[in-house]
């Protein structure tokens, strides 16, 4: 059993399609950079300001080395902000600030989509990475011996891909619901002027477009891998 020139074709495709996207969030983000805060809140101010506004008061703002590095983590109830966030007083450092507070938002109201996610991270984190070579060795092992023992493995591997790309669509109305949980805090608390706000509005679109790809790619690597085990049975 070999991987099919279709199959490098996909992924190609899909990795240039996430290149361009990842491209021009860089380049948006750098853009917005420009852009000064007119009230001179750094990022780290904005969103300790959105935690509060928000009453949480048990979540620390802190910085993280790297660039676009930036995170929420429930785990020990961190906003961790890159850098080039923590410290700067323009609309891309706002958006970013606000998005991840955004993420803070939703664990203090339990916000169904995110607690599906985070149900999900330590299958995902143990099967992601063995997902495809199980259903390669279970494809060769079944064209070599032609026992149904191969197909099975395969099958075991193929649904190990499946929980990775169910994660991949979870994680896609937690990261637009942070957006705009962070938009409408922006525009309603006055934060950021209306120039401000459509830097800040365009950067997370293009950060959420990243998710998205990762999505798309994620179901078109399982739907190939699907025909190859049940195309081949």
């Amino acid at each position: 059993m070999g991987i099919g020139f279709e199959y490098y074709i996909l992924i190609g495709g899909i990795m240039l399609l996430s290149w361009l996207v990842s491209n021009q969030l860089k380049q948006k983000f750098a853009k917005y950079s420009k852009v000064q805060l007119r009230n001179g809140m750094s990022g780290k101010e904005v969103a300790e300001k959105m935690l509060s506004d928000n009453g949480i008061y048990d979540v620390e703002v802190i910085s993280t080395a790297g660039r676009l590095t930036d995170h929420y983590n429930p785990k020990n109830r961190t906003v961790n902000l890159s850098e080039a966030v923590y410290n700067q007083r323009n609309a891309a450092a706002a958006a970013v600030a606000a998005h991840e507070c955004g993420h803070a938002v939703q664990h203090a109201t339990a916000y169904g989509w995110l607690q599906m996610r985070s149900q999900l991270v330590p299958i995902v984190s143990v099967t992601s990475n063995m997902s495809q070579w199980l259903i390669i060795g279970g494809l060769v092992l079944g064209g070599a011996a032609g026992l149904g023992l191969g197909w099975w493995v395969a099958v075991a591997g193929l649904a190990m891909m499946g929980f990775a790309t169910l994660f991949s669509f979870i994680t896609l109305p937690v990261e637009y619901d942070a957006s705009n949980r962070a938009l409408a805090w922006l525009k309603n608390k006055n934060i950021v002027t209306p120039e401000e706000y459509k830097g800040s509005e365009d950067a997370l679109k293009w950060a959420a477009r990243t998710y998205l790809v990762a999505a798309i790619g994620a179901l078109a690597s399982l739907l190939y891998w699907a025909f190859q085990v049940f195309g081949n049975d």
